[in-house]
This record gives C-alpha cells, sequence and structure tokens, in this order.
C-alpha cells in the first residue's frame, strides 16, 4: 500500500499565543488570524512485507530504522522525533516506509513542523483505518507536538494545514472553532511579501516564557494581551471588509505590542527590513512565529510589490514566493 499526504504552512497575522491554552480564557472574545500559503509539507508512506519501521526525512538529510514498532517504542532517543511519535501513537501494524519533505526553511516560523504533523497523521489515520476525524487529528497533533517540544502548544498553527483558506480561530469556554474569513484570496495575494531572514540564532526564544509570565500574573504581559486580542478581533472585521488601511495599522500595532511582550522577537536584519521596506511602499509588517529571525510577513500596496522586494533582496533577506493555499491536507 502507497499512501501520499501534503499539506500547507501559514502565516499568522493576529492574536498569537493566545491560542495556548489556558490564556485565552482570561481574555474576552479571544481569536487568532492566520492564513495558509502555499509552502508544502508533504509524506509519503508505504508498507513493507517485513515489520521494520524506516523514517526518512529528505528536506534534513536524515534517516533512522528500526526493527519493529517495539524497538521504535523503547528507543530513548531519535534522530527524527516528530516522525516517530507520530508513528508511536498510531502503531501501524506492519512495518513501514515513511518518507518527509518540508518547503518550510529552517526556523522560518511558518508551521513547518505543525503542518507536518497533520500531514504524517493524516496518511497514517488513512493507513491504520483509525477512523479520526480532522478535528480530532488537530488534538493528537497539538498533544504529539507538546510531548516532543515538552512546553504547550497552541492550536491554531494546525487549522491552515486541515482547510487552508484565510482562517479566524475563535478561542472560548466552549472550545476552540474554526471560521473562514470571507475575502478573496486574490485581493491578499497582490498585497503581502514573505521575507525569510534565516534562521534564529537563539533558540531560547518561544512562546513559554511569555507564558509563564502571564500565568505568574506579570500584568504588563496581560495588558499586552488584552490589546492583543482586540487588534485580532478588529483585524478579523477589517479583512472581512478589504479595508487594507485599517490592517495595516492594526498590523503595526500587533507587532508593537508582540515587541513588549519579548523583546528578543526581532533582530537588527529586522528591524532594518522593517524601516527599508516602508520608505518602498509597505504599510506594515510582522515577525512570523516565534520570532528572533525566521519569516516576517510585509503588508504592502499592490502596485509596491515589485519595489518592496527588491529591497528586501537589498538587504540581505530572501523573499519567498508564496500564494494563499486555498485548501487543506490532501490524502490520496
Amino acid at each position: 500500500m502507497r499512501i501520499t499526504a501534503k499539506a500547507p504552512c501559514r502565516v499568522d497575522l493576529a492574536g498569537g499565543t493566545l491560542d495556548i491554552w489556558p490564556l485565552y480564557l482570561f481574555h474576552t472574545n479571544a481569536v487568532t488570524v492566520n492564513f495558509a500559503v502555499n509552502r508544502y509539507t508533504s509524506c509519503v508512506l508505504e508498507t513493507r512485507s517485513d515489520s521494520a519501521i524506516v523514517l526518512r526525512s529528505r528536506d534534513l538529510a536524515r534517516a533512522e530504522t528500526f526493527a519493529s514498532l517495539d524497538e521504535l517504542r523503547a528507543a530513548k532517543k531519535y534522530r527524527l522525533a516528530l516522525l516517530a511519535h507520530v508513528v508511536k501513537f498510531f502503531a501501524p501494524d506492519r512495518g513501514i516506509d515513511l518518507s518527509t519533505d518540508s518547503e518550510a526553511p529552517a526556523g522560518a516560523g511558518i508551521s513547518g513542523s505543525s503542518s507536518l504533523i497533520i500531514t504524517i497523521a493524516s496518511a497514517l489515520n488513512r493507513l491504520t483505518r483509525s477512523g479520526y476525524s480532522i478535528e480530532k487529528i488537530r488534538e493528537i497533533s497539538q498533544n504529539v507536538e507538546a510531548q516532543i517540544i515538552r512546553v504547550p502548544t497552541g492550536c491554531q498553527d494546525y487549522y491552515p494545514a486541515m482547510y487552508g483558506g484565510i482562517s479566524a480561530i475563535e478561542l472560548n469556554e466552549a472550545g476552540i472553532q474554526r471560521k473562514a474569513v470571507a475575502l478573496d484570496p486574490e485581493e491578499l495575494n497582490s498585497r503581502f511579501v514573505l521575507a525569510y531572514t534565516g534562521e534564529p540564532r537563539n533558540s531560547g526564544i518561544n512562546n513559554w516564557e511569555v507564558m509563564k509570565a502571564h500565568i505568574d500574573n506579570d500584568r504588563a504581559v496581560y495588558r499586552n494581551f488584552d490589546r492583543i486580542a482586540a487588534i485580532a478581533n478588529a483585524m478579523r472585521t477589517a479583512l472581512e471588509n478589504a479595508d487594507w488601511l485599517e490592517t495595516a495599522r492594526l498590523l503595526r500595532e500587533e507587532w508593537n505590542h508582540r515587541k513588549k511582550n519579548a523583546p528578543g522577537i526581532s533582530t537588527p536584519l529586522i528591524d532594518r527590513l522593517i524601516a527599508s521596506t516602508r520608505r518602498a511602499g509597505s504599510t506594515g509588517a510582522k515577525v512570523c512565529g516565534a520570532g528572533g529571525g525566521g519569516c516576517v510577513f510585509f503588508l504592502v500596496e499592490p502596485d509596491a510589490r515589485d519595489r518592496v522586494a527588491a529591497v528586501i533582496e537589498e538587504e540581505g533577506a530572501t523573499v519567498l514566493p508564496t500564494r494563499v493555499a486555498t485548501k487543506g491536507v490532501k490524502v490520496a
């Protein structure tokens, strides 16, 4: 049997970190706004005639083999922890070859790992006939990723991989619900540039530090997230109304508040890119994910896209050709 799966990565626009339980329970109308991009993760899953589990990552150029599922379960360390943990959960009753690939650069902050877990889990769900719904696969994926990184994980990164398109993820006492944002993807395609600044140099920059400050009742962090929640709601409305002036203003405001929560989220290169692209026609910008490097999203006027892209390249970053991915994970 041969199964393939493929899912898009994402760009987060507003409300990030609020999607980590229980932070969203402390802020009224918490929502995260993001969209899927056509940078994909993929996998090929093939059954074997023996009991071996063979794992390969093409983009990382790594591989490891286990004689059986029991040997994989007994291992203390993995070269490909993400693949191994998902396989361990689904526990296929036969040997498999699992090969993966990712178009997300290292440390890009566009949720390559979350997309990849959705991809692998969807393929293994098909192979094992587990019958999990896509929402249950999200829950499994989120829990598995927490096992790997050993800190709480948010929910927002999985939804673009699941559904594609432009999303508002509503977060409240009743749980998590994804709603499509009523905006023509072509409108957004004409108005953004995505740049890769390089892998983050400080791996300690992550949402865990901010979450701890919040739980420890750091009032400044709490107030910032109150404002971030309000910005995310307003950005959802601005996007639905295709109000690009307001979207740009909110993007700038979100970025300013996020920098207050985690000063290391920016770098001299990122600061320079945001300043220089503003002069070329960018109307707002923010780092994707936890920052410290990775990708930066730039909102631009349609006639300024080429100028902004040229400035980004001149400053030493790489423009990633991207569009909104309108479809989520596909299994064949």
